[in-house]
């Protein structure tokens, strides 16, 4: 089978994440996946392009000028006829909204992952509730939570093509990361505690840092990094300044290797205001490290407080700082529940696991076909 995956991407984040899971595992099977990424013209985004490539998957880039682009639905329908696909999974409003316009009438099986939706404007919410309308048309629509399978029933997606489909790790570089930081040999170092996520305010890095400057006063060596590059870079700097915590805290950007990112962790934490079940924290309890996270969308299911992680009611900086400095004063602490989360990863969100239910969706979506896109 030979699966046409299209994005719109604003970085290497979630759903990149499990694009790039799938393609390594089911490549390791008789199947084949191919990459459409948007170019767009203001703020293009091609680090998963670049490292599909890097890896020896074919990849396309997909020229995109403005919202609007009609030689972008051109190039999809051309794209998808070159390619010879079977099947046509969509990732993201923009991706879900151009598909079903290029190929629509068409017979062709389409299948969309709705990661979560971010409605913290008014644009942004018209964008959602015109995805959610498109995707009644799909043949296919996986959740990736319940939060998100209610979402689209509210929005009239009918329950039959609605398939609930938890994301998946590949455990293999996680492991080789490991093994590498185990070998190091470096003198005592401060702790390091780390956030994974996109600079925005659905992520809660601001309740981060706040949550930093409380764990400061108590533990003033220890070191805080953010990952991740958007839009509100300069306003947490100007937080960071504003709490004087410079010397304590870094935002790194966007980092290649994230494996040994996690590695170099000591805790890990999520301060989502919204949630999926984010990459992120499934990537980290791969790694095996404790983690601290707040209880939104699908966070629950994974961190289960006092098994897996330590979970805390989102936007409370004083609730997180607490979390976080319970986890630095119990070293034996941080070791049962980092062990705990990397068992429940390797049991229940492998990424054969995730492989599998999506080859299921595929078949379910090309037997539907003609009735992809009507």
């Amino acid at each position: 089978m030979k699966v046409l995956h299209i994005i719109s991407s604003g970085g290497m984040y979630g759903a990149e994440a499990v694009i790039l899971n799938l393609a390594r595992t089911l490549r390791d099977g008789p199947h084949e996946c191919v990459l459409g990424v948007f170019s767009n013209s203001i703020n293009p985004k091609h680090q998963l392009h670049e490292l599909a490539l890097k890896e020896g998957f074919e990849s396309h880039l997909i020229p995109c000028r403005g919202q609007v682009d009609r030689t972008a639905i051109a190039r999809i329908r051309e794209l998808v006829t070159r390619t010879g696909a079977d099947v046509i999974h969509t990732h993201g409003y923009k991706a879900d909204i151009y598909v079903y316009l290029a190929l629509r009438g068409l017979g062709v099986p389409l299948v969309s992952t709705c990661h979560t939706w971010y409605d913290t404007d008014f644009f942004l919410s018209i964008y959602g509730m015109a995805d959610r309308f498109v995707l009644r048309k799909y043949a296919r629509v996986v959740a990736v939570s319940d939060e998100v399978k209610r979402r689209l029933l509210k929005a009239g997606v009918r329950e039959e093509k609605i398939r609930m489909v938890r994301n998946g790790i590949d455990l293999r570089p996680f492991d080789e990361a490991l093994a590498s930081h185990r070998k190091d040999t470096r003198p005592e170092r401060a702790l390091v505690v780390g956030l994974v996520g996109r600079l925005a305010w659905e992520k809660g890095v601001d309740v981060f840092l706040r949550a930093a400057a409380e764990v400061l006063v108590e533990f003033p060596e220890t070191r805080f990094v953010v990952v991740g590059e958007g839009p509100d870079q300069e306003k947490l700097e100007q937080l960071i300044d504003a709490s004087l915590i410079r010397e304590s805290v870094e935002l790194l950007g966007r980092r290649e290797e994230m494996a040994s990112v996690y590695a170099s962790l000591d805790v890990m934490v999520s301060s989502s205001r919204q949630e999926g079940l984010p990459m992120a924290i499934l990537e980290g309890m791969a790694s095996g490290l404790a983690l601290v996270a707040t209880a939104v969308g699908a966070v629950p299911t994974v961190v289960v407080d006092g098994r897996t992680g330590v979970l805390v009611t989102a936007q409370d900086s004083g609730l997180l700082a607490a979390g976080i400095a319970e986890l630095l004063r119990d070293p034996a602490k941080r070791r049962r529940l980092g062990d705990a989360a990397r068992r429940l990863i390797e049991e229940e969100y492998s990424a054969a696991r995730m492989a599998k239910e999506y080859l299921r969706v595929y078949e379910e979506a090309i037997a539907s076909s003609p009735g992809g896109a009507k």
